[in-house]
């Protein structure tokens, strides 16, 4: 290329330049990528810890159910008999 001794560096500098600016728009749309990639793994840990919270909550609940019931149950058996025993020896 043939030209002026101050023209090649110019665009020398500018093609330099280009190639910078292009770089730095590809590594902006990775590090936006990663920070979204980032985003939704952080998203899924937080769902993910809320299903085995409620799985956790939920089998504490049936606990009390079952023992509440199992509770009942006696008292009625117990309470049943004694009303049968004050009935038939009455």
């Amino acid at each position: 290329m043939a030209a002026e001794p101050g023209q090649a560096p110019v665009a020398r500098m500018d093609q330099s330049l280009d190639e910078f600016e292009e770089a730095f728009e590809r590594e902006s749309e990775i590090d936006l990528q990663r920070r979204e990639d980032l985003r939704l793994r952080a998203a899924n840990r937080s769902r993910a810890r809320r299903i085995v919270k409620g799985e956790q909550r939920g089998r504490v609940r049936f606990s009390v159910l079952v023992l509440a019931l199992t509770a009942t149950v006696v008292t009625v058996v117990v309470v049943m008999f004694e009303v049968l025993a004050w009935l038939v020896g009455g």
